[in-house]
C-alpha cells in the first residue's frame, strides 16, 4: 500500500478590533489552533462577542465567555463530542454571568454578551450562537449568512437583544454543524460591522482580485477594509471582526488510522524467551483467529505485563487493523479501577501491538460456573463494580458495547474489571467518521441490546441492557428470556420474547429486584432506567412502583407452600369427616 500523505487541517486566520467612535471596546476576539496532540484532537475554535453596551459590566462579560470557554473547551476529555463538550461549558458560563450579575451589580443585565463559536473539526464546522454577532461563509462566490440575529424589533428604529449570554440561566443557544471545502472563507463580525455594510459590498471585498487569501497578512488586509468601510459608513459601535480560510483538509479519519497502522509491521510469533522492544516473553495465554495474548515482563522495571499482537493473517485487513488500534485509543483514556488499565510506553514501538496491565484471576464466565445460584449479598457488589466501570466508559461519551461475562475479569483479591476495548464506540471519534447505512454490530448474541439488532444506534441504555442480561444471569442461571435471541432479528421476534420472571428459577429473587432487571430489559429504550446508576440503585433498594406492580399467583411464586397448605387442609377436613361419621 502507497504511504499515504500527512494531511490535517489547516487555516489562515486574519482579525481586527477597534473601538470605533466609542469610548471603550466591550468588544473581544479569540482562536486557539493547536499545533499538538491531544488538543488537535479537539479541533480549532474561533470566536468573538460583543458585550452588551447597556451591560454594566459587558466587557467583562465578553472576555470572561472567550478565555473562559477556549480553556475549558481544550481541558475536556477528547473523546466528548463538541456539541457536548461546548454545550456543557456554555451552560457553566451563562450561569456564572447570570449569578455575577445579580449578585455584583444588582441587575438582570449586569453581565450579558453576545457570543458566536466556530469549531473546526476534521472536515466539519461546529457553530455555537447566540446574540446578534454572526458568521457568514464564501463558498464559490456566494455570500451566505450561517447565523440569525436574536434580536425582537420594536419598530423599524427600535430593537433589542432578547437571547445572550447571561440575560437568563435557561440558555437557549443555537446549534449547526456544516461540512467544509477547501478554499471556503468564514467571516465573524459584530453588529458595528455588518449593521452598516450590505451583504454585496462585503462579498466585493471578500472576492477582490486584489490578493487570493492565502496567507494571514492578507486576511488581515480585508479585515481592515472591511472595518474601515463600515466606520465610514457612520457605524456607531466597537468595529470587531475575524476572517478564515481553509487551506488545508486533513484525510477521512479512517485513513488517518490506516496510514499510522502501515506505518508499523505486525509482529513475528512469539515464543517464551523471546524479547520485544524491552518486553520478556514468559508465556502465549491465549490465541485465536485474530489476535494472541501474552505474559510478559518488562525488562527494566520487571513489571508483569500483558502484550495483545494482531494476527498475522489479518495483515492485509485494513477494518481489523483500523479496530486493533480503536481497542488502545479508547483503553488509554480510562482510568478507573473498575476497568483494565493499558500501558502506555515513552519508546515508541517497533511493531503493532499493545500493552496491558496483568491481572491474576478468572473471567465473570467461569465465576458463574463455579457459583451457579450465588447468595445475593454476593452478586451485588460484582454488579457494583461493573457499573462504576460502565460509568467510567459513559463519562467519557463511550459506549462498549460487548459487555458480557467473558470480558469481565474477577481477580485473585475479588475486584471486578471491564476488559475489552474493540466493540467501543466514541462519541468524538464517531462525529468524525463518514456515517454509512450498514454499521457492523460488534457486539455478542443475547447480550447486545435490541436496537443494535433493529439497525438503530444505541446510548448509555445499550450498555445497561447488558449490565441487566449479566445481572439476571447471575441471580438465576439462566437468560432471561429462556432462549437464544437470532443475530437477524426482527422487531417482531424481539417484541414476541417473554421475559421469565425470576421466581421461576430462584425464589430468593425478591420481586422489587426483579422489576428493575425487568425494566433495564425493556425492549423499547425509552423505557429503561435513565443511567446504570440509577439501576443499580434499584438493585439495592425497594421501589415501590415495583412492589406495586408485581402480582405473582402464590402457586407460582411459592407452589411448595401451596401444595403443603392444600395437604394440611385436606387432613384436618378428613380427621373432621372421621369424627362425624364415628359419632
Amino acid at each position: 500500500m502507497a504511504k499515504l500523505m500527512n494531511k490535517k487541517l489547516e487555516i489562515s486566520l486574519g482579525s481586527y478590533s477597534d473601538k470605533g467612535v466609542k469610548a471603550d471596546n466591550d468588544d473581544c476576539l479569540g482562536f486557539l489552533i493547536p499545533d499538538k496532540h491531544p488538543l488537535r484532537n479537539k479541533g480549532i475554535v474561533v470566536a468573538i462577542a460583543d458585550g452588551m453596551s447597556s451591560s454594566e459590566a459587558g466587557k467583562e462579560a465578553s472576555h470572561a465567555c472567550i478565555s473562559g470557554f477556549i480553556n475549558d473547551y481544550y481541558s475536556t476529555p477528547d473523546s466528548w463530542t463538541v456539541k457536548s463538550s461546548s454545550q456543557k461549558i456554555l451552560s457553566a458560563l451563562n450561569s456564572w454571568l447570570y449569578s455575577r450579575g445579580h449578585t455584583d451589580y444588582q441587575s438582570a443585565r449586569g453581565m450579558v454578551t453576545t457570543l458566536t463559536l466556530l469549531i473546526l473539526k476534521s472536515t466539519t464546522a461546529h457553530i455555537f450562537h447566540i446574540g446578534d454577532s454572526r458568521i457568514y461563509r464564501l463558498r464559490d462566490g456566494e455570500l451566505e449568512q450561517l447565523t440569525r440575529d436574536h434580536r425582537f424589533w420594536v419598530s423599524d428604529e427600535k430593537n433589542y437583544l432578547n437571547r445572550a449570554m447571561g440575560i437568563d440561566l435557561h440558555l437557549d443557544i443555537d446549534y449547526r454543524k456544516v461540512p467544509l471545502e477547501q478554499d471556503d472563507i468564514f467571516l465573524l463580525s459584530t453588529d458595528g460591522i455588518h449593521d452598516f455594510i450590505t451583504t454585496k459590498s462585503l462579498k466585493e471585498i471578500l472576492t477582490s482580485s486584489s490578493s487570493n487569501l492565502c496567507d494571514t497578512d492578507l486576511l488581515n488586509q480585508k479585515c481592515l477594509k472591511i472595518a474601515q468601510l463600515a466606520s465610514s459608513n457612520q457605524s456607531d459601535d466597537n468595529l470587531s471582526l475575524q476572517l478564515l480560510k481553509i487551506e488545508n483538509l486533513p484525510l477521512p479519519e479512517e485513513e488517518e488510522v490506516l496510514q499510522t497502522a502501515h506505518e508499523l509491521p505486525f509482529p513475528p510469533p512469539l515464543e517464551p524467551g523471546m524479547i520485544l522492544d524491552g518486553y520478556r516473553i514468559i508465556k502465549e495465554i491465549h490465541a485465536s483467529k485474530r489476535t494472541q495474548i501474552y505474559k510478559a515482563q518488562q525488562q527494566k522495571t520487571k513489571q508483569t505485563v500483558i502484550l495483545k499482537t494482531p494476527s498475522i493473517n489479518y495483515q492485509d485487513d485494513e477494518y481489523f487493523i483500523e479496530q486493533f488500534l480503536h481497542e488502545e485509543w479508547a483503553g488509554k483514556r480510562i482510568d478507573s479501577p473498575y476497568v483494565l488499565k493499558i500501558i502506555s510506553s515513552k519508546k515508541k514501538p517497533h511493531s503493532l501491538y499493545y500493552v496491558t496491565e496483568f491481572l491474576e484471576g478468572i473471567t465473570l464466565r467461569e465465576w458463574m460456573q463455579k457459583n451457579p445460584l450465588p447468595p445475593i449479598e454476593q452478586v451485588l457488589p460484582i454488579i457494583e463494580q461493573i457499573t462504576r466501570g460502565l460509568r467510567a466508559f459513559h463519562r467519557l461519551e463511550m459506549l462498549h458495547q460487548d459487555l458480557k461475562p467473558e470480558n469481565i475479569i474477577i481477580t485473585s483479591e475479588g475486584k471486578v474489571k471491564i476488559i475489552d476495548f474493540g466493540s467501543v464506540k466514541i462519541a468524538g471519534i464517531n462525529e468524525m467518521k463518514k456515517q454509512t447505512s450498514d454499521e457492523i454490530i460488534l457486539g455478542t448474541v443475547n447480550y447486545s441490546a435490541p436496537e443494535f439488532y433493529l439497525g438503530q444506534s444505541g446510548d448509555e441504555r445499550s450498555d445497561l441492557y447488558s449490565l441487566a442480561v449479566i445481572t439476571y444471569e447471575l441471580l438465576n442461571n439462566h437468560l432471561p428470556f429462556g432462549k437464544d435471541m437470532s443475530e437477524k432479528a426482527t422487531y417482531r421476534q424481539l417484541s414476541q420474547l417473554q421475559y421469565v420472571a425470576s421466581i421461576h428459577l430462584n425464589p430468593m429473587v425478591p420481586n422489587w429486584m426483579d422489576g428493575a432487571i425487568q425494566k433495564a430489559l425493556s425492549l423499547d429504550i425509552k423505557v429503561r432506567q435513565e443511567d446504570v446508576f440509577e439501576f443499580l440503585h434499584d438493585l439495592q433498594h425497594p421501589n415501590p412502583h415495583f412492589l406495586k406492580t408485581s402480582a405473582i399467583p402464590l402457586i407460582e411464586r411459592n407452589p411448595m407452600l401451596v401444595w403443603r397448605s392444600l395437604s394440611i387442609v385436606s387432613l384436618i377436613l378428613n380427621l373432621i369427616l372421621f369424627y362425624l361419621l364415628a359419632t
